[in-house]
């Protein structure tokens, strides 16, 4: 499979709100899994339970996004602990969500994305706005995140994204997965090893 991550294509569905937590994407109780393997059918599993308690439906339980593979939020999302399980339980719900595209996401939660190959540029508030009720408008919207021409678009509309230049790099050139490019360089790995003093005994 190709690593690089160049355009993304699919359809989109958006979660609105602002500060959504990596506890509300993934509640702490699944932390103890020993494997991510069906992690994705609980992403938002309280905040779905709440809202179908009110007798709403929360977007990952509306059957018009159920093939979405582009995911629209808000403000800091991915924001208060650092588990991997958030963006891990993303990429596992449905067909599996492939980009993030949102107004800022926390630090870690986008580094988290990173390492697993999950695109995230960030738009400003009012194109944020408008790709979000183009998504709910048309679920069946084609959608594109383009990371080489930093735009994303939604039937036929397109807006401006942003993602810092370095892991964009990483996107297009296929070496955001840092353990593959570690061992692929394994030749060098054991060339430097043996120049350590404190693997080869102090001698």
């Amino acid at each position: 499979m190709d690593p690089r991550r160049i355009r993304i294509t699919g359809t989109g569905i958006a979660v609105r709100g602002n500060d959504i937590d990596t506890d509300r994407i993934i509640p702490a109780r699944y932390l103890r899994c020993v494997t991510f393997d069906g992690l994705g059918e609980h992403a938002f599993e309280d905040d779905r339970a709440q809202l179908k308690a009110k007798g709403q439906v929360h977007p990952f339980d509306d059957p018009r996004f159920a093939g979405a593979e582009v995911l629209f939020v808000n403000k800091n999302f991915g924001c208060g602990s650092s588990r991997e399980h958030a963006p891990q339980s993303i990429m596992r719900w449905g067909r599996g969500i492939k980009a993030i595209v949102g107004e800022s996401f926390s630090e870690i939660f986008f580094g988290n994305c990173v390492a697993l190959g999950i695109p995230a540029p960030t738009a400003s508030e009012a194109d944020m706005a408008q790709m979000m009720s183009a998504v709910e408008a048309n679920s069946a919207a084609p959608v594109t995140v383009d990371l080489e021409t930093l735009t994303v678009t939604v039937g036929e509309h397109s807006w401006p994204v942003k993602m810092a230049e370095g892991p964009r790099r990483q996107f297009l050139e296929g070496k955001w997965d840092s353990t593959a490019e570690l061992m692929e360089a394994m030749d060098q790995v054991a060339a430097t090893a043996a120049r350590l003093p404190y693997m080869n005994g102090w001698k």
